[in-house]
Protein backbone atom coordinates (compact mmCIF):
# COMPACT_ATOMS: atom_id res chain seq x y z
CA UNK A 1 0.00 0.00 0.00
CA UNK A 2 2.86 2.30 0.94
CA UNK A 3 4.34 1.84 -2.26
CA UNK A 4 1.03 2.12 -4.10
CA UNK A 5 0.57 5.54 -2.87
CA UNK A 6 4.63 6.65 -3.41
CA UNK A 7 3.78 5.53 -7.37
CA UNK A 8 1.04 7.62 -7.37
CA UNK A 9 2.51 10.04 -5.82
CA UNK A 10 5.28 10.15 -8.29
CA UNK A 11 3.12 10.28 -10.89
CA UNK A 12 0.90 13.19 -10.05
CA UNK A 13 4.14 15.48 -9.72
CA UNK A 14 5.65 14.23 -13.21
CA UNK A 15 2.05 14.96 -14.74
CA UNK A 16 2.47 18.59 -13.12
CA UNK A 17 5.77 18.80 -14.14
CA UNK A 18 4.50 17.98 -18.00
CA UNK A 19 1.81 20.30 -17.76
CA UNK A 20 4.44 23.08 -16.84
CA UNK A 21 6.68 22.21 -19.24
CA UNK A 22 4.02 22.25 -22.41
CA UNK A 23 2.25 25.53 -20.42
CA UNK A 24 5.82 27.05 -21.26
CA UNK A 25 6.23 26.04 -24.51
CA UNK A 26 2.86 27.16 -25.48
CA UNK A 27 3.96 30.44 -23.94
CA UNK A 28 7.21 30.33 -25.65
CA UNK A 29 5.24 29.82 -29.47
CA UNK A 30 2.35 32.49 -28.07
CA UNK A 31 1.71 35.57 -29.82
CA UNK A 32 0.40 37.11 -26.52
CA UNK A 33 2.92 39.72 -25.96
CA UNK A 34 1.55 40.65 -22.35
CA UNK A 35 1.51 37.69 -20.94
CA UNK A 36 5.28 36.53 -22.67
CA UNK A 37 6.66 39.76 -20.80
CA UNK A 38 4.79 39.56 -17.46
CA UNK A 39 6.18 35.73 -17.52
CA UNK A 40 9.74 36.64 -19.29
CA UNK A 41 9.81 38.83 -16.39
CA UNK A 42 8.72 36.57 -13.61
CA UNK A 43 11.45 34.03 -14.73
CA UNK A 44 13.75 36.54 -14.76
CA UNK A 45 13.06 37.91 -11.31
CA UNK A 46 13.25 34.10 -9.95
CA UNK A 47 16.65 33.71 -11.34
CA UNK A 48 15.31 31.18 -14.28
CA UNK A 49 17.69 33.18 -16.44
CA UNK A 50 18.12 30.53 -19.20
CA UNK A 51 13.74 30.48 -19.75
CA UNK A 52 13.67 34.38 -19.24
CA UNK A 53 16.41 34.66 -22.13
CA UNK A 54 13.89 32.41 -24.86
CA UNK A 55 11.02 33.97 -23.69
CA UNK A 56 12.71 37.79 -23.96
CA UNK A 57 13.86 36.07 -27.88
CA UNK A 58 10.93 35.20 -28.72
CA UNK A 59 9.11 38.44 -27.97
CA UNK A 60 11.85 40.07 -29.65
CA UNK A 61 10.17 40.29 -33.29
CA UNK A 62 6.64 41.22 -31.74
CA UNK A 63 7.93 44.04 -29.67
CA UNK A 64 9.76 45.76 -32.40
CA UNK A 65 9.20 49.67 -32.91
CA UNK A 66 6.66 49.47 -29.72
CA UNK A 67 7.55 51.39 -25.79
CA UNK A 68 8.74 47.93 -25.17
CA UNK A 69 11.31 47.61 -27.81
CA UNK A 70 14.25 48.35 -26.07
CA UNK A 71 13.34 46.99 -22.81
CA UNK A 72 12.65 43.62 -24.48
CA UNK A 73 16.21 43.45 -25.67
CA UNK A 74 17.86 44.83 -23.07
CA UNK A 75 16.69 41.76 -20.91
CA UNK A 76 17.10 39.80 -23.43
CA UNK A 77 21.15 39.94 -23.14
CA UNK A 78 20.73 40.66 -19.41
CA UNK A 79 19.32 37.40 -18.68
CA UNK A 80 22.07 35.60 -20.88
CA UNK A 81 24.73 37.36 -19.14
CA UNK A 82 23.39 36.09 -15.78
CA UNK A 83 23.25 32.76 -17.16
CA UNK A 84 26.99 32.91 -18.24
CA UNK A 85 25.80 32.86 -21.78
CA UNK A 86 28.50 35.84 -22.30
CA UNK A 87 29.41 35.13 -26.10
CA UNK A 88 25.75 35.48 -26.53
CA UNK A 89 25.34 38.25 -23.93
CA UNK A 90 27.96 40.01 -26.15
CA UNK A 91 26.03 39.88 -29.30
CA UNK A 92 22.96 41.20 -27.84
CA UNK A 93 24.45 44.43 -26.19
CA UNK A 94 26.78 45.18 -29.07
CA UNK A 95 23.67 45.20 -31.39
CA UNK A 96 21.33 47.03 -27.91
CA UNK A 97 23.92 49.82 -27.98
CA UNK A 98 23.65 50.42 -31.78
CA UNK A 99 20.64 50.34 -31.93
CA UNK A 100 19.58 52.02 -28.76
CA UNK A 101 22.11 54.58 -27.99
CA UNK A 102 19.74 57.13 -25.98
CA UNK A 103 17.86 54.32 -24.00
CA UNK A 104 18.27 54.99 -20.21
CA UNK A 105 19.98 50.88 -20.48
CA UNK A 106 22.58 52.16 -22.78
CA UNK A 107 25.05 53.04 -20.27
CA UNK A 108 24.73 49.43 -18.30
CA UNK A 109 24.68 47.67 -21.52
CA UNK A 110 27.62 49.33 -23.22
CA UNK A 111 29.43 48.04 -19.68
CA UNK A 112 27.85 44.93 -19.66
CA UNK A 113 29.56 44.44 -23.26
CA UNK A 114 32.82 45.15 -21.95
CA UNK A 115 32.27 42.74 -18.74
CA UNK A 116 31.21 40.04 -21.68
CA UNK A 117 34.67 40.52 -23.79
CA UNK A 118 36.67 40.44 -20.55
CA UNK A 119 35.12 37.18 -19.95
CA UNK A 120 36.09 36.05 -23.20
CA UNK A 121 39.93 36.88 -22.41
CA UNK A 122 42.48 34.37 -22.34
CA UNK A 123 45.07 33.27 -20.13
CA UNK A 124 48.36 34.81 -20.74
CA UNK A 125 49.94 31.73 -22.06
CA UNK A 126 47.33 32.10 -24.72
CA UNK A 127 47.05 34.56 -27.93
CA UNK A 128 46.49 37.98 -26.19
CA UNK A 129 45.11 39.57 -29.09
CA UNK A 130 41.17 39.49 -27.02
CA UNK A 131 43.16 41.23 -24.65
CA UNK A 132 44.03 44.06 -26.38
CA UNK A 133 41.01 44.50 -28.20
CA UNK A 134 39.00 44.56 -25.18
CA UNK A 135 41.63 46.89 -22.98
CA UNK A 136 41.06 49.32 -26.39
CA UNK A 137 37.06 48.82 -25.92
CA UNK A 138 37.48 49.41 -21.61
CA UNK A 139 39.42 52.91 -22.71
CA UNK A 140 37.38 53.88 -25.35
CA UNK A 141 34.25 53.41 -22.47
CA UNK A 142 36.25 55.43 -19.87
CA UNK A 143 36.77 58.54 -22.40
CA UNK A 144 33.01 58.36 -23.37
CA UNK A 145 31.73 58.18 -19.55
CA UNK A 146 34.43 59.90 -17.29
CA UNK A 147 31.36 60.19 -14.58
CA UNK A 148 30.87 56.90 -14.48
CA UNK A 149 31.95 56.29 -11.08
CA UNK A 150 30.43 52.76 -10.12
CA UNK A 151 31.72 51.42 -13.61
CA UNK A 152 35.06 53.12 -13.85
CA UNK A 153 36.03 51.23 -10.83
CA UNK A 154 35.20 48.20 -12.17
CA UNK A 155 37.31 48.91 -15.28
CA UNK A 156 39.98 50.17 -13.89
CA UNK A 157 40.06 46.00 -12.26
CA UNK A 158 39.53 44.70 -15.27
CA UNK A 159 42.17 46.88 -16.90
CA UNK A 160 44.80 46.46 -14.40
CA UNK A 161 44.19 42.71 -14.63
CA UNK A 162 44.69 42.53 -18.53
CA UNK A 163 47.52 44.82 -18.62
CA UNK A 164 48.96 42.05 -16.01
CA UNK A 165 48.66 39.39 -18.30
CA UNK A 166 50.49 41.06 -21.06
CA UNK A 167 53.22 42.10 -18.67
CA UNK A 168 53.36 38.66 -18.03
CA UNK A 169 53.25 36.76 -21.14
CA UNK A 170 56.68 39.24 -22.08
CA UNK A 171 58.32 39.10 -19.14
CA UNK A 172 58.14 34.95 -19.45
CA UNK A 173 59.11 35.16 -23.31
CA UNK A 174 62.39 36.43 -22.10
CA UNK A 175 62.76 34.00 -19.45
CA UNK A 176 62.17 31.49 -21.72
CA UNK A 177 65.23 32.09 -23.48
CA UNK A 178 66.73 32.18 -20.19
CA UNK A 179 65.82 28.74 -19.25
CA UNK A 180 67.14 27.52 -22.46
CA UNK A 181 70.17 29.00 -21.64
CA UNK A 182 70.41 31.35 -24.57
CA UNK A 183 71.45 34.27 -22.48
CA UNK A 184 72.42 37.20 -25.05
CA UNK A 185 69.43 36.31 -26.81
CA UNK A 186 68.22 36.82 -23.16
CA UNK A 187 69.47 39.29 -21.86
CA UNK A 188 67.96 41.41 -24.90
CA UNK A 189 64.85 40.45 -24.88
CA UNK A 190 64.50 41.30 -21.84
CA UNK A 191 65.56 44.59 -21.89
CA UNK A 192 63.07 45.44 -24.79
CA UNK A 193 59.95 44.40 -22.04
CA UNK A 194 61.19 47.58 -20.32
CA UNK A 195 61.69 49.26 -23.20
CA UNK A 196 58.48 48.52 -24.47
CA UNK A 197 56.63 48.91 -20.76
CA UNK A 198 59.04 50.80 -18.44
CA UNK A 199 56.15 50.09 -15.55
CA UNK A 200 55.45 45.75 -16.24
CA UNK A 201 54.53 45.03 -13.18
CA UNK A 202 57.46 41.99 -13.29
CA UNK A 203 59.95 45.02 -13.48
CA UNK A 204 62.31 43.34 -11.06
CA UNK A 205 62.20 40.02 -12.00
CA UNK A 206 62.98 41.36 -15.22
CA UNK A 207 66.08 42.81 -14.06
CA UNK A 208 67.00 40.19 -11.83
CA UNK A 209 66.74 38.10 -14.94
CA UNK A 210 68.69 40.43 -17.22
CA UNK A 211 71.37 40.99 -14.47
CA UNK A 212 71.52 36.53 -14.07
CA UNK A 213 71.79 36.78 -18.40
CA UNK A 214 74.58 38.98 -18.34
CA UNK A 215 76.15 36.87 -15.44
CA UNK A 216 75.99 33.38 -17.09
CA UNK A 217 76.67 34.57 -20.40
CA UNK A 218 80.27 35.83 -18.86
CA UNK A 219 80.99 33.36 -17.04
CA UNK A 220 80.67 30.65 -19.65
CA UNK A 221 83.01 32.55 -22.41
CA UNK A 222 85.84 31.91 -22.92
CA UNK A 223 88.68 34.51 -20.75
CA UNK A 224 89.56 36.32 -23.00
CA UNK A 225 86.01 37.86 -23.14
CA UNK A 226 84.97 37.16 -19.63
CA UNK A 227 85.99 40.49 -17.74
CA UNK A 228 84.43 42.57 -20.77
CA UNK A 229 81.67 41.11 -20.14
CA UNK A 230 81.34 40.61 -16.51
CA UNK A 231 81.44 44.20 -16.82
CA UNK A 232 78.14 44.59 -18.56
CA UNK A 233 77.32 42.36 -15.32
CA UNK A 234 77.96 44.70 -13.30
CA UNK A 235 76.26 47.40 -14.91
CA UNK A 236 73.02 45.18 -15.09
CA UNK A 237 73.81 44.54 -10.89
CA UNK A 238 74.24 48.23 -9.74
CA UNK A 239 71.35 49.28 -11.97
CA UNK A 240 68.93 45.78 -9.98
CA UNK A 241 70.08 46.98 -6.28
CA UNK A 242 70.12 50.84 -7.10
CA UNK A 243 65.98 50.10 -7.59
CA UNK A 244 65.63 47.21 -5.52
CA UNK A 245 68.01 47.68 -2.80
CA UNK A 246 65.48 45.09 -0.26
CA UNK A 247 64.28 42.73 -2.69
CA UNK A 248 65.02 38.45 -2.16
CA UNK A 249 67.29 38.50 -5.03
CA UNK A 250 69.72 40.78 -3.58
CA UNK A 251 71.65 38.05 -1.60
CA UNK A 252 72.41 36.16 -4.66
CA UNK A 253 73.49 39.14 -6.98
CA UNK A 254 75.53 40.03 -3.98
CA UNK A 255 77.22 36.82 -4.57
CA UNK A 256 77.55 37.04 -7.77
CA UNK A 257 79.03 40.35 -7.50
CA UNK A 258 81.88 39.64 -4.93
CA UNK A 259 82.60 36.57 -7.74
CA UNK A 260 83.56 38.77 -10.39
CA UNK A 261 85.48 41.64 -8.58
CA UNK A 262 88.05 39.05 -7.98
CA UNK A 263 88.07 39.16 -11.53
CA UNK A 264 87.47 42.79 -12.93
CA UNK A 265 89.13 44.27 -9.71
CA UNK A 266 87.52 45.72 -7.02
CA UNK A 267 87.27 49.54 -8.70
CA UNK A 268 85.28 47.72 -11.33
CA UNK A 269 88.05 47.65 -14.13
CA UNK A 270 89.92 45.09 -15.54
CA UNK A 271 93.07 43.64 -13.58
CA UNK A 272 96.56 43.97 -15.36
CA UNK A 273 97.49 40.41 -15.95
Amino acid sequence: MKKLKITIAAAVLLAALFACKSQYEALLASNDVDAKYQAAMDFFNNKKYQRAAQLFESMAVLTSGTARDDTVQYYWGLSNYRNKDYFTAESNFSRFVQNFPRSPFAPDAEFYRLDCLYRATLRWELDQTPTRSCMAAIREYMREHPDDEPHLQACEAMLTDLQERLDRKDFEAGKQYYRMEDYPAARVKLKNVLKTNADNVYREDVLYYTAMASYHYARLSVWQKQKERYLTFIDDYLNFIGEYPESHYRKELDTHYRQVQKVVGKDGTAEEE
